[in-house]
């Protein structure tokens, strides 16, 4: 299979710079468009053409509904704050990825994520923009054959390295923060196809009401502003109840947690660790933790300081050092 590369062309400047850059190193690539039915084509194209390297375009939009969309909206329902990206990498992305380079028969898959693949292990980037955590739930046998080469780089390094090989991607703004929701309106998004949450009842913690709301899909625990309310202080989401379609505010001082439990594990690192530092969040706040692992195949994970609004279906990331050994849905 030797150097050949099939690299995620998006036609944004991290995906240009990472084909220019696999190029340089003397790899035989080729870009694959995955075509979301939301994005447009054409930045991938001129991306392509100005690269001189061939570019398919493959068709993801039914595997996009069925293992992301519809599971983000029925999170959303149920009262969890889902992580797409997460779930998309592992299920969707990578796996057309490495399809196609099994095709080819090319031997790695590249994106432009700013992270590291080393030996099989996934490790963090070096720069500010980590992205690390998005893609703690790839396999083992999927990080085997992956490439990241902007894995040392920053924003501002990739755009004037892009800016310098006369890429015309330099200047292109950011991606949207989720590909399929076109304006980055998720909650628009949710009720335009009919998979809103109902309006409902503020309460406090005793079941009083405060006032109305639009629907849980709107709403994520410790959330503090548009909520539309006020009162004697400021109010803070506490709780989200689907079964009675009610919202729970509070001042925000029962928001603080020490023990967080963690299912449907993915462990990169084998023995699973005890001691790491965890990241709960798409932040790059992490925390040192004690890991406890239970006989159900599930982790309580004691945190070493109290740590605010722990999410239910937001991801926990686990690291040793650099390393990512690992990770679980917040439950």
């Amino acid at each position: 299979m030797g150097t050949s590369v099939v690299l995620g062309l998006s036609g944004g400047v991290d995906s240009a710079l990472a084909a220019r850059l696999l190029l340089e190193e003397g790899c035989t690539v080729y870009g694959l468009y995955l075509d979301n039915g939301v994005a447009d084509a054409a930045p991938a194209r001129r991306a392509a053409e100005e690269l001189g390297i061939p570019l398919a375009v493959q068709d993801i939009h039914a595997a996009l509904e069925e293992r992301v969309c519809r599971p983000f909206a029925q999170a959303y329902r149920s009262g969890r704050t889902p992580s797409p990206c997460a779930v998309c990498n592992p299920t969707v992305k990578f796996p057309a990825l490495l399809d196609y380079a099994d095709h080819l028969g090319a031997r790695w898959v590249a994106t432009g994520h700013y992270a590291r693949a080393e030996g099989g292990h996934l490790l963090r980037g070096r720069g500010s923009k980590d992205q690390s955590y998005l893609l703690a739930r790839l396999t083992p046998a999927q990080l085997e054959r992956c490439r990241f080469p902007l894995g040392e780089l920053d924003k501002p390094q990739v755009r004037a390295l892009a800016a310098a090989r006369g890429l015309s991607a330099a200047q292109r703004p950011d991606s949207m923060e989720l590909c399929f929701v076109p304006d980055n309106d998720y909650a628009a998004w949710l009720e335009s196809r009919g998979w809103g949450a109902p309006p409902g009842d503020f309460v406090d913690a005793q079941g009083h009401v405060l006032g109305r709301h639009r629907g849980l899909h709107r709403y994520t625990l410790g959330q503090g502003s548009g909520l539309g309310l006020s009162g004697p202080h400021k109010y803070y989401v506490s709780a989200l109840r689907p079964e009675t379609d009610q919202v729970v505010l509070s001042d925000g001082s029962d928001l603080a947690a020490q023990e967080v439990r963690v299912t449907d594990l993915n462990w990169l690192v084998d023995p699973a660790p005890r001691q790491v530092t965890v990241r709960l969040r798409h932040s790059r706040d992490e925390t040192p933790a004690q890991l406890e692992l239970l006989p159900e195949g599930t982790v309580l994970v004691h945190t070493a300081v109290p740590v605010r609004a722990p999410t239910p279906g937001q991801l926990a990331v686990f690291y040793l050092g650099d390393r990512v050994a690992g990770s679980g849905w917040i439950n």
